[in-house]
């Protein structure tokens, strides 16, 4: 019986998209008329009358012909044509904003009294306005920052802090949140009363919503530091500022509106939803604090049934095996040292260790400082270093909260949907995750999912040949693991026979060596079952030659097409230097001396440069011809897939390259045989123009020749 893991489940992880949902104009419940054409516009619902003709924005006052003698009647007048605010208002909604929007009701003994409209309604010159267009000036200036258009616009429309200027129900501090303009934000928070800032938009985001989204934390404390109520106030599905922030990776944001949080109002569905969101954007110092916080959540689940340790083993690109260096970084990845910090706090950097106490702690992070600016990609290559240590760390920390559980007091961990990940890291190739739960729980190694699949059948589905590895380190207990079949009756070597998924096999370019990468996985395979595992037969009858043969039929095809245009290409350009080369033997600069017929400049050094290079260039051109002919001629059978093709193009292509740089090296000899004595100061320049042709190809075509020659000479897939 499988054992049920914590009851505790957890659905609501919104994404940016439910948070943030893109404005339809089309929407089922609003009126595309009202909200962005007349206010005087009848909806036909009560419902949708109170949430988009006056819920979403103020109301304003029909057009009133501008006439100095009677302005206060046409007020009154127009005020007719209006609805006081209080009748449609909806009162039971949970909007802030609505509790105080029945303070902008009409006051009619005000206005009449006064010469001009009251600044309750923001007047545009001599005109009430009845659209959004109004707001396009203030809406313009928020986007782009500009404070002294909005305050201009502000002094005229009294009141238009607090209006709704978008579609979405947005004000002018929510847009300038959004769009990290810190002084237009800091300016306009001075003319808001503090109660403002607490207005929602449409999806009930409030401006500090928008702010943590956008990762400014400077913006962030401006509000809050006028309303402390801010960071309690969800937004959008209900979730927290703190949320938002977490779920867009904004560190510093995290670590800020976390301390300015009151944690009373933190559930542990939010903590839950906090630690999956910390994990997915790479925040492991801020999922390794929650997680120091509330231990329980190792064991919790969404609906989906996926745990914490399911979300990180999905995160290859975390750990060293999936994070992807360059030639340099991987020589200072391993001298990079990293200290960890032992307690996760409230601050912007976890990973560095606490402030030095000792002079031998002063001298290293000193030479350190010195190093992070003579060294080129030191600083980059930390950042990576100490994100793959964070992981590594949280996985240990999980996994051992996993075990010391109460669930796993009372059943077998084996069975347990809890060590799932297991599978989920053979699957996405992270050994390191793989190796910690096999270290510290070594029955997982019999462990098998819904398919009677072990994780080195899912490593070979996948084509994950660092798992694949770890095979080599069981000894005898391989042959027992290898002899498991699956649902279909598909022993291992089965598996080696289907196709590989899409991104797997674009790991090398061209499709004949992705064919070559198949053939080495199958034999590889081959090599460690027992014979008799060879000629078994599926639940369609077929052994796993026959299934790797129907499976990669078409990558068959494709691989010969591929070779075949390779080649015919290749050949035409060594034909082309052949034919250049040979007449350049017969027709040598300077000339040839009349009386006995030998070159005139044949006891000069440059002379003798361009012979040698003419005759290498000649011999390599020819023999790069013969291999991109034999390739031409081919059977073009599975076998010759593994070494043979791939072995005749990596010849053709170095023997053509050597041929191109041999052929520069003729011109350029020849080149100062000629001018050399009239125009010395030319040599230099055009010698470096010739380097030109002979790297290009070498950047075009060097990649395709290593991988060529990595693969059929070099340690191969499965380096160990």
């Amino acid at each position: 019986m499988t054992m049920q893991i914590s009851s505790k489940k957890f659905d609501r992880a919104p994404s940016i998209r439910q948070l943030f949902p893109p404005k339809n104009p089309e929407e089922s419940n609003g009126c595309v008329i009202c909200s962005g054409q007349s206010f005087n516009h009848q909806c036909n619902t009560q419902e949708t009358r109170t949430h988009q003709c006056y819920g979403s924005k103020p109301l304003l006052l029909k057009d009133v012909a501008p006439s100095p003698r009677n302005s206060i009647s046409s007020v009154s007048n127009a005020l007719e044509h209006t609805v006081p605010m209080h009748q449609l208002v909806d009162r039971s909604a949970t909007s802030p904003i609505s509790s105080h929007q029945v303070d902008y009701q009409l006051d009619i003994d005000h206005i009449c009294s006064s010469e001009a409209p009251s600044s309750s309604f923001p007047a545009f010159r001599d005109k009430m306005p009845m659209s959004l267009r109004m707001y396009l000036p203030l809406y313009r200036a928020a986007l782009k920052g500009d404070w002294e258009k909005a305050n201009e616009f502000l002094n005229l429309h009294p009141g238009a802090e607090n209006a709704r200027i978008s579609r979405g129900w947005e004000t002018a501090l929510h847009i300038s949140a959004g769009a990290r303009g810190t002084k237009f934000v800091e300016e306009l928070v001075k003319r808001m009363e503090t109660r403002d800032l607490e207005i929602q938009n449409k999806d009930k985001n409030t401006a500090l919503c928008f702010a943590a989204a956008s990762g400014v934390t400077k913006i962030a404390k401006l509000m809050v530091e006028r309303n402390g109520n801010l960071p309690r106030i969800r937004g959008s599905e209900g979730v927290t500022p703190l949320y938002i922030a977490t779920l867009l990776g904004q560190r510093d944001m995290v670590w800020y509106l976390y301390s300015v949080t009151d944690k009373e109002i933190l559930k542990t569905e939010d903590y839950f939803s906090l630690l999956i969101a910390a994990i997915s954007t790479d925040l492991y110092d801020f999922a390794l604090h929650v997680l120091e916080c509330r231990p329980q959540l190792a064991t919790y689940h969404g609906l989906n049934g996926e745990t914490a340790l399911h979300v990180l083993a999905k995160k290859t690109s975390s750990f060293r095996s999936g994070t992807q260096l360059g030639i340099w970084e991987r020589c200072i990845y391993p001298w990079i040292q990293v200290k960890l910090a032992t307690e996760y706090k409230c601050q912007s950097n976890n990973s560095l260790s606490q402030a030095p106490s000792t002079f031998q702690d002063l001298l290293v992070n000193g030479l350190c400082r010195a190093v992070k600016y003579l060294v080129p990609g030191f600083e980059t290559v930390q950042k990576k270093k100490i994100l793959n240590s964070q992981a590594l760390k949280l996985v240990q920390h999980l996994w051992e909260l996993v075990e010391s559980s109460d669930e796993m007091h009372y059943g077998d961990l084996i069975k347990s949907p809890l060590s799932r990940p297991l599978f989920i890291a053979a699957e996405f190739g992270i050994p390191e995750i793989v190796t910690e739960l096999l270290y510290s729980y070594p029955d997982l190694l019999w462990k098998v999912d819904s398919q009677n699949r072990s994780l080195f059948h899912i490593a070979i589905m996948y084509r994950q040949e660092k798992i694949f590895n770890l095979i080599y380190n069981i000894g005898a207990h391989k042959d027992l693991i290898t002899s498991y079949r699956d649902n279909n009756n598909h022993n291992i070597l089965h598996l080696a026979g289907k196709l590989a998924p899409s991104d797997q096999l674009h790991v090398v370019s061209g499709a004949a060596l992705q064919m070559q990468r198949e053939l080495l996985w199958f034999k590889e395979v081959e090599k460690i079952i027992q014979p008799l595992l060879k000629e078994i037969k599926d639940s369609e009858g077929r052994t796993p030659q026959m299934l790797f043969t129907e499976e990669h039929k078409g990558l068959a095809k494709e691989g010969e097409k591929w070779l075949k245009n390779t080649a015919s290409s290749c050949m035409l350009v060594s034909t082309l230097i052949t034919t250049v080369m040979f007449a350049a033997l017969f027709t040598v600069p300077g000339g040839n001396n009349n009386s006995n017929g030998y070159p005139i400049f044949m006891r000069t050094t440059s002379f003798k440069v361009f012979a040698l290079s003419d005759a290498l260039g000649l011999f390599s051109s020819v023999v790069s011809i013969l291999m991109f002919l034999s390739i031409l001629t081919s059977r073009y059978a599975q076998e010759d897939f593994l070494v043979s093709l791939p072995k005749r193009l990596s010849v053709g292509i170095a023997t053509l390259f050597f041929s191109i740089i041999t052929m520069l090296i003729a011109f350029g000899a020849t080149f100062f045989i000629v001018l050399g004595h009239q125009l010395a100061w030319i040599v230099i320049p055009i010698t470096l123009v010739a380097c030109i042709p002979a790297i290009l190809f070498a950047f075009l075509q060097f990649p395709l020749l290593v991988d060529t020659i990595s693969c059929t000479y070099g340690a191969g897939v499965f380096a160990r």
